[in-house]
């Protein structure tokens, strides 16, 4: 990871790192085989993750019992959640791994995507202490903190669309992704929302898959107003 991409990724995260060495180490896979890994800071990050979301919904949802809580953050921590995360904000790019890895296509497998999130979320604990951790752990799960405290419980806002327009007997929606921007690394995706033919949002991204959320949030929050 070069200084330009260091400096490039920590105004993506919000965060400036006084020990450079902890953000390049969150992105090297054991498979490079140079002598560290991420590993110990994905252990530690995992722990630091699940109690700032532990925390955020505790505060957040001071009604809810714990069975509902646990449930809560089991759709925020978990691989696809993580690996979403991850390819919003093109961490793929800044990855190290082995030659046999990166091969198969370890660049976008979601196991290595989300754990390269809890690897970033423990080398800024290292680095600054987990208030700094916590701020970055909100950041990074914006959205998703947003569907569950908006009353979508652990259902997105393309599941929560579905159900709308399928209790009015509308089956016909489409997501259509009308332009690409950037380069492979950066890629940025535009998409369109149509129901039965007619555009009702817009959204961009990326990743498909966001660009796609955007949308729907923005159809669905117009539609249940």
């Amino acid at each position: 990871m070069t200084d330009v991409d260091s400096s490039k990724l920590e105004k993506n995260i919000g965060y400036t790192f006084h020990n450079k060495k902890l953000l390049k180490r969150a992105f090297i896979h054991a498979s490079s085989d140079v002598g560290e890994s991420y590993e110990r800071l994905e252990f530690l990050g995992d722990a630091v993750l699940a109690l700032a979301v532990s925390e955020h919904l505790f505060f957040e949802k001071p009604e809810d019992p714990e069975g509902v809580l646990t449930k809560c953050r089991a759709a925020l921590v978990n691989e696809t959640a993580l690996a979403e995360v991850a390819k919003s904000l093109g961490f793929s790019e800044y990855l190290t791994l082995g030659r046999g890895e990166r091969n198969s296509g370890g660049m976008e497998k979601p196991s290595i995507q989300a754990d390269v999130v809890e690897a970033l979320i423990g080398a800024v604990y290292v680095d600054g202490g987990f208030e700094k951790a916590k701020r970055l752990v909100n950041k990074l799960l914006e959205n998703s903190f947003q569907t569950v405290l908006s009353g979508g419980g652990f259902r997105d806002f393309k599941t929560r669309l579905q159900e709308y327009y399928h209790k009015q007997g509308i089956n016909d929606i489409r997501y259509i992704v009308y332009k690409e921007e950037g380069p492979p690394h950066d890629r940025k995706f535009y998409v369109k929302l149509l129901v039965k033919g007619e555009e009702v949002a817009q959204g961009q991204g990326r990743s498909k898959k966001f660009a796609e959320q955007k949308a729907a949030k923005q159809a669905y929050l117009s539609a249940v107003k």
